[in-house]
């Protein structure tokens, strides 16, 4: 499980209805660089999932009208935040796939920026194969490769 980071800030609240928390911390050196961050955690204790974004040189989540959290979030409020990266991270990756996606940096980059939906979706089709460790390969080397050319899932 990824490290969890709590802070406390101020909210922002655009004309639009989002609901924008700058966070404090660089993601990047948290978290290790990847191209996308999927974060799980609170605000105020209330459940928040969501994408991070960059925003004139900074980071935040960036929270839509439907979110639900525009009930209880003014602009100015002062929020506690809890926020961690979502779903199955390198270090609960089974040692053959974390390994071959250590080996193709691209790769591992790609893999790691996809929303968890997307990782559970190649772990659950890798892992399917428990008992043909020859198909197991290949499907680890097929999902490298898919991935590193860009596919969130493998094409039907």
């Amino acid at each position: 499980m990824s490290e969890c980071r709590r802070f406390t800030t101020t909210a922002s609240v655009e004309a639009s209805g989002r609901i924008v928390i700058t966070l404090p911390f660089d993601p990047a050196e948290a978290w290790g660089p990847r191209d996308r961050y999927h974060i799980t955690g609170t605000i105020d204790g209330r459940p928040v999932r969501g994408a991070l974004q960059v925003r004139d040189r900074t980071v935040a989540l960036v929270l839509g009208p439907a979110s639900g959290h525009r009930h209880w979030v003014r602009d100015g409020d002062q929020i506690e935040v809890s926020v961690r990266l979502e779903g199955p991270q390198a270090g609960q990756l089974a040692e053959d796939i974390a390994a071959a996606l250590d080996a193709e940096p691209t790769a591992r980059r790609a893999f790691d920026s996809l929303a968890t939906f997307y990782r559970k979706g190649w772990l659950t089709w890798i892992e399917a194969t428990k008992r043909r460790p020859d198909l197991r390969a290949e499907r680890i080397a097929q999902m490298v490769q898919l991935v590193k050319q860009g596919y969130k899932q493998r094409p039907r």
